[in-house]
């Protein structure tokens, strides 16, 4: 099976190049030293025939051949050719006919056979030996000495070839070993060291080492996933730590926003002034969460768009501002254009202000498009939200409450003055009467009857003033508005007068408080009651306008005006309203039109919704 892993292919060739290098070397030195078994005995034997010979040539020159008949020789010649024939010098001669010891060897035997055997064989006993025979002699034994010569230097060859693949093997082992060392070092070692420097690195949070290393083995390969992991972490831990950050910034954001609208519901709940404890609550939610502006706008039963109450960012003052010297939410010319308009870069989230079965109002985020809102600023509106609505919810409450203690109050005043002051003035009336049926003549009858016609005028101006403030006590604002309460008012006149009654009413919502709307109601019934009686008027206009910081009350007829032109005096109506106009810190103007007819002016600047006055509860 093929290895798929270089590191490993790479070692395993490094040990098969070793083992082979041992095995070859190993099979040649057998080869080598297989070749040579042998040579020294054939060298051994090849060295005896030449003492052999010079033996037999002895041999040859004994005068002991005679008497033996030669046999001795013979045994001798015989014995001497087994020996040129031994196995152990016929292993160490190739069978090739070409090689040099071959021919050499067969040289030798042809010298024998054919020179020096049949020599001796012929050589007389005793008799000297012969220079042929010397000469064939000393021939025979230099070609036996060439043989040993050329089985020395065989020998000596093969052993010198057999030390040659010795070194060669060593040499090339070593080369195998060290190539193999320098591998492990520079391919594993470095590369295992820098592995293990990384991840202690790691262990440190340190993403910066990079392991570099190049190649396809394992160890590159783990080098790169090192690399690409380090560089994935330090990435990851960036991000953990940079979002961590966004998470401790939006948790302070959190923290700084819930301890702000704590802080404002404890300011709304306290002040019960809507815009004067939202307004800077507002704007320090802007800056906490980079949104903004912020409107409010409050939902009214008679009005079909809702009505804004507040807003953190206007180019000029809202026409609802009630304090001309605060500037919170008015912005510089510089900072016009950072105000949204509908199509710009700027997203409108609406938030409903309700309560349980109750639609109380709307509040209008603006947030950048390009940042988005995020959920806990989101959660963090939804919780203002809330907030408002409750103290919405409350403020309403709180003005229907006033309204019915004014009502209550007012209503035990109007029995009192009904049950006392009311019989007093009637009992007045009836002996007024009497004494008008008293026959009284004389000097003093023009006196008598003048005095009894200024008590009569008198008592019935009294009366008909008692009736009206009766009337008026007896009133009730059934609405935590004083829209509807008007519209009555007007409709209860238009049916008197014969003919409608307008009525022009553009006061935003929660604007005066509930003592502020039973003066205004008043004061408007007044002018309306001495409108039907004294001005002869074809046509009324009853106009309420907020020009902040001011409520400003104009009832305008076409009648015949005042006489002279000027207010009348001691007019117990033109009083009873100007001592409410001074009740609420306002002033009130009677004059003629100059297209004729009356205005009735009453302006004054709301105060505290919340605060009921002693002069309110004790008129």
């Amino acid at each position: 099976m093929k290895s798929r892993s270089p590191l490993v292919n790479r070692i395993a060739i490094a040990v098969g190049a070793v083992v082979i290098t041992a095995v070859v070397s190993m099979a040649t030195t057998l080869a080598v030293s297989k070749s040579i078994e042998g040579n020294a005995t054939a060298i051994n034997l090849a060295g005896s025939l030449r003492m052999g010979a010079f033996q037999l040539l002895a041999s040859a020159m004994s005068p002991a051949r005679l008497g033996s008949n030669g046999a001795q020789l013979q045994q001798k010649l015989a014995d001497y050719e087994q020996r040129l024939s031994h196995q152990g010098i016929m292993r160490t001669v190739p069978e090739s006919d070409d090689h040099p010891l071959t021919r050499e060897y067969r040289e030798m035997l042809r010298i024998w056979q054919q020179e020096l055997r049949p020599a001796l064989l012929l050589h007389t006993s005793g008799t000297p030996v012969t220079d042929q025979l010397l000469t064939i002699t000393e021939e025979f034994v230099t070609q036996v000495d060439n043989l040993v010569n050329l089985l020395e230097q065989r020998t000596e060859a093969r052993i010198d070839l057999l030390h040659l693949i010795q070194i060669v093997s060593l040499v090339f082992s070593i080369l195998i070993i060290v190539a193999l060392f320098h591998d492990l070092k520079n391919r594993v070692l470095r590369p295992l060291r820098k592995l293990v420097d990384i991840a202690i690195a790691v262990g440190e949070q340190d993403f910066s080492r990079k392991a570099n290393l190049k190649g396809s083995d394992e160890l590159s390969r783990l080098g790169q996933a090192f690399d690409q992991m380090t560089s994935e972490l330090a990435l990851s831990y960036y991000e953990l730590e940079a979002e961590a950050r966004d998470k401790t910034r939006e948790l302070e954001k959190s923290h700084a926003a819930l301890e702000l609208l704590h802080n404002a519901s404890r300011k709304l709940f306290a002040n019960h002034d809507l815009c004067n404890g939202a307004v800077p609550m507002l704007q320090e939610l802007e800056k906490l969460l980079g949104i903004g502006p912020i409107r409010l706008f409050l939902h009214d039963r008679h009005s079909a768009e809702p009505v804004e109450a507040l807003s953190t960012s206007v180019k000029e003052r809202p026409f609802y501002c009630r304090d001309h010297q605060c500037n919170a939410c008015l912005v510089t010319p510089e900072q016009y254009d950072d105000l949204p308009v509908e199509g710009n870069d700027g997203r409108r989230l609406l938030l409903p202000i309700r309560t349980p079965g109750q639609l109380l109002g709307t509040l209008e985020v603006w947030y950048p498009a390009n940042e988005g809102l995020s959920q806990t600023a989101r959660r963090l509106l939804e919780t203002l939200s809330d907030q408002l609505a409750t103290a919405i919810f409350l403020e309403r409450q709180i003005t229907e409450e006033q309204q019915l203690t004014l009502a209550e109050e007012r209503t035990v005043i109007a029995r009192e003055l009904h049950d006392s002051l009311a019989q007093s003035l009637s009992y007045l009336k009836m002996q007024v009467a009497r004494l008008r049926r008293l026959d009284i003549s004389g000097d003093h009858k023009p006196a008598h009857d003048a005095i009894l016609e200024e008590l009569s005028t008198g008592l019935n101006s009294a009366y008909r003033q008692l009736r009206e403030l009766l009337t008026t006590f007896r009133l009730k604002l059934d609405t935590p508005d004083l829209r509807t309460a008007l519209q009555q008012t007007v409709n209860e006149f238009s049916d008197r007068l014969g003919y409608p009654v307008q009525l022009d009413y553009n006061l935003p919502p929660q604007t005066i408080s509930p003592n502020e709307e039973i003066h205004t109601l008043q004061v408007i019934r007044e002018a309306l009651a001495n409108a039907v009686k004294h001005a002869e008027a074809t046509e009324i206009v009853v106009q309420v306008r907020f020009e902040s910081p001011r409520v400003c009350v104009r009832i305008l007829d076409n009648g015949k005006g005042l006489p002279g032109g000027d207010q009348p005096l001691q007019h117990y109506g033109l009083i009873i309203m100007q001592d409410r106009a001074r009740t609420l810190g306002g002033n009130i103007s009677i004059q003629n039109r100059d297209t004729g007819g009356v205005e009735v002016a009453f302006n004054f600047v709301p105060k505290s919704r919340h605060l009921i006055t002693t002069e309110a509860i004790n008129t």
